[in-house]
């Protein structure tokens, strides 16, 4: 990797995988070093860049903070991605290193290509990138890697839906991957790990460094910064699921996903708020919850993050004299999910 360019680190992973988390403790212990971080996020509220905003300090403040907020950042790269590098280049504030936190439901192969352009080839590189799986998911058996087998086992369903985008996103996420973080190891035992691990390392033909992390074993800056891999010139090693499609004359979207943001009062009872949102959760299929909640009597803000029924609450920071206390909720799932009955629910849930 070209020493005089600037190193860019993408770290993908799916819906609720802990990205956000690694990418704080990142900062954390960037020892100085200054970080430009651009987060795409998928939904209407910034939830992700409020949470890391000041997290580093000065070693990345909320100027150094860029949020694409127009859709996936796969298909937005000329309108979003190229202009943002372009202007943290030409900044005052040169960063040491970039780190991008891709939306959920992104593809890292285009972003990474994106490093080809004529614009920033010169001066940006790929460092790594890194996919943060959800040991505790594979776990529950919630990816096949086999196709194959699950397309003939839901062609014997009629009531099944034959698509699959789910597996051919977290494919094409392990597909593209120079180091693989196997997350939330702390939530299943010792063989479910070494499955992961198998089923994880097999997913790619390329040697990929797998690490184990959990709430007190998060990998810092010394681990995920410095591979020196230069990944857009591998990419014919990275093929994706998305490229195949293309070939084949279809566009790329994301129909199979909606988000739409709750906005509504404080709640009394922080605890049994919690209970109530894991059966909104499991009743409505939610995939992905995340936002913060206004809890009467409290001065600080409650962090709300949920993937399935799993959800993460912590208070972060003191109310600001010049925001508004509210509470605010990201709703992410399929498509045909009940949005209305959604809203209803959250709603009965904050009374």
């Amino acid at each position: 990797m070209d020493a005089q360019k600037v190193p860019a680190t993408v770290i993908t992973g799916f819906l609720g995988a802990g990205k956000t988390t690694l990418i704080r403790n990142l900062l954390a212990t960037a020892n100085g070093k200054r970080i430009a971080l651009i987060i795409n996020e998928f939904g209407d509220l910034g939830v992700d860049g409020d949470v890391l905003a000041g997290c580093g300090d000065e070693t990345c403040t909320e100027d150094d903070i860029v949020e694409l907020t127009n859709g996936c950042i796969c298909c937005t790269v000329a309108d979003d991605f190229i202009p943002t590098i372009t202007k943290l280049m030409e900044s005052d504030r040169r960063p040491d290193h970039i780190v991008i936190e891709t939306s959920g439901l992104a593809l890292p192969q285009p972003l990474v290509n994106a490093f080809n352009w004529p614009d920033i080839r010169e001066q940006v590189t790929v460092d790594g990138v890194i996919t943060v799986v959800d040991c505790a998911a594979i776990a529950d058996g919630r990816f096949a890697h086999d196709h194959h087998a699950v397309q003939v086992q839901r062609e014997e369903d009629e009531n099944l839906d034959h698509e699959s985008p789910l597996e051919e996103l977290f494919e094409d996420q392990i597909a593209c991957a120079d180091m693989i973080i196997l997350n939330k190891t702390d939530l299943v035992n010792a063989e479910a790990i070494a499955k992961a691990e198998h089923e994880v390392g097999h997913a790619t033909e390329r040697r990929v460094k797998i690490i184990q992390a959990g709430v007190d074993k998060v990998p810092g800056a010394d681990v995920l910064l410095g591979l020196g891999v230069g990944s857009e010139a591998d990419l014919e090693a990275r093929k994706s699921h998305h490229e195949m499609h293309h070939a084949d004359g279809h566009e790329h979207d994301h129909d199979e996903f909606e988000s739409f943001v709750v906005e509504m009062g404080p709640v009394r009872d922080a605890a049994s708020l919690m209970g109530e949102l894991e059966a909104v959760i499991g009743e409505h299929d939610i995939l992905r919850l995340k936002g913060f909640v206004d809890v009467e009597g409290k001065p600080m803000r409650q962090v709300v993050q949920a993937v399935g029924k799993r959800i993460d609450h912590y208070f972060d920071r003191d109310w600001q004299p010049q925001e508004a206390r509210a509470s605010r909720l990201v709703v992410i799932g399929l498509h045909d999910m009940d949005e209305a009955a959604i809203r209803a629910a959250l709603s009965r849930s904050f009374q």
